[in-house]
């Protein structure tokens, strides 16, 4: 499948790699198919490239490699929504935002995606332990992918 995006031209994507987000993102209910890109084999960083609207990406990635104590509870209706059998199919990522100096990730909405069918929800959780902005990494650690999000 042909995909167009305002950052990196048009991209061939193969149909099984496009992830389903039925109820969309925050903000962006209307748009419900995306892809994920990675820069590079060894990247913590990728790119949420929508479908359906070229300049629409997010930047996430996957919170455990930052906070070890990071857990997103699942209900029994939201793994039937995305046809989660067991939560080790389930991968878990954040969005990604630069704040000053600091690479900061969206806890508070986690992405969760079944990697088995490719459907997923972004999630809205209640703990007050995690924030919108929570502090990930300062950019200078990770100077190869500050470019990325700049």
């Amino acid at each position: 499948m042909e995909v167009r995006t305002s950052r990196f031209g048009v991209l061939q994507i193969a149909e099984e790699r496009i992830i389903h987000m039925p109820k969309g993102l925050l903000g962006f209910s209307q748009y419900t198919r995306y892809c994920l890109l990675e820069p590079g084999e060894d990247s913590c960083f990728f790119w949420f490239q929508c479908i359906d609207e070229p300049a629409l990406a997010f930047v996430i990635t996957d919170p455990s490699l930052f906070i070890a104590e990071y857990s997103v509870p699942i209900r029994p209706e939201q793994m039937g929504d995305m046809g989660l059998g067991k939560l080790e199919d389930a991968q878990v990522f954040v969005i990604v935002n630069k704040v000053d100096q600091m690479l900061t990730g969206n806890l508070q909405g986690p992405l969760v995606i079944n990697t088995l069918n490719k459907v997923g929800e972004q999630l809205v959780l209640a703990e007050k332990r995690w924030t919108t902005r929570h502090p990930l990494v300062k950019v200078g650690a990770v100077a190869a992918h500050a470019a990325m999000i700049a």
